[in-house]
């Protein structure tokens, strides 16, 4: 079995005052320090069986050599895990993009399994299934492009409302330090954690469980080209500027960004 770590809900942290506004931070003297993500919430091992269908999907040799090659700093199994994915269920995935990374997984499982995978690009315009029916919404790496326009306000109430009673919201997002301005790191491609989770509980979801599965204290977070100087698109010139090999062999030694990896829930008793 392979090793997995949650957050447990059990020993959450208290999120201080109501004031993680998009515009403003919290004062240092009611922030604490990183939100612990290491320490300071009860970790547990906690026991799942193996499920040998997301095993084969994620093994598949349909999947590209270079998605395949990123399973070691992405952790699919691990992740989907802890997100709660099982045989059966209807995941809608917002925004998979071109390359459709977990796409490429979730989809075939979905196949294999009797669920339904619902690709959605324009949630206000249609979230691909009715009101109350999805299991999970999967959101990769995307709450900083919508910080920038003012959607994640109304993409969370959409997610809320197409979500079953107890439904899950998945969430992997490179993760900034805590309390910073969004508005002053969302365009390095990085949001605080607090933040995502605060944005996600004003929506109506709780916290459920978070995780260090695709941490990464390597990262710096101070990159010439933000995120998209790292691995996989590993951006070397612009503005003016191109990186040195020294510089591009630094930054590739880093890997792929820090993530937070959140599993928050719809209410049981929601609508």
């Amino acid at each position: 079995m392979r090793p997995l770590v949650l957050g447990s809900l059990g020993a959450f942290f208290l999120m201080a005052g109501s004031a993680i506004a998009q515009t403003t931070p919290l004062p240092p003297s009611e922030f604490p320090a990183n939100l612990p993500h290491r320490q300071g919430l009860a970790m547990e091992m906690p026991v799942i069986g193996e499920d040998a269908q997301l095993q084969a999907a994620i093994a598949s040799p349909a999947r590209t050599e270079a998605d395949r090659a990123r399973d070691s700093q992405r952790h699919p199994f691990e992740t989907l895990t802890f997100w709660g994915l099982q045989p059966g269920l209807t995941v809608v995935e917002i925004e998979p993009g071109r390359a459709g990374w977990w796409r490429n997984i979730l989809e075939p499982y979905a196949t294999a399994t009797g669920g339904t995978y619902v690709p959605v690009n324009r949630p206000l315009e249609s979230m691909g299934v009715a009101d109350g029916t999805a299991d999970m919404v999967v959101v990769a790496r995307a709450f900083h492009n919508w910080s920038a326009d003012g959607r994640v306000e109304p993409y969370l109430q959409a997610f809320f409302k197409a979500l079953k009673s107890g439904g899950v919201l998945a969430i992997e997002q490179h993760r900034s330090v805590d309390g910073v301005n969004v508005t002053s790191v969302a365009s390095t491609g990085y949001v605080p954690e607090s933040w995502v989770i605060h944005m996600a509980k004003q929506a109506g979801f709780e916290l459920d469980g978070r995780s260090e599965i695709n941490a990464n204290p390597a990262d710096t977070r101070t990159h010439p080209f933000g995120v998209w100087s790292l691995k996989p698109t590993r951006r070397s010139e612009g503005e003016g500027r191109t990186l040195t090999p020294e510089e591009r062999a630094a930054l590739d030694s880093i890997g792929e960004s820090d993530r937070m990896t959140l599993r928050l829930r719809k209410p049981f008793a929601a609508q």
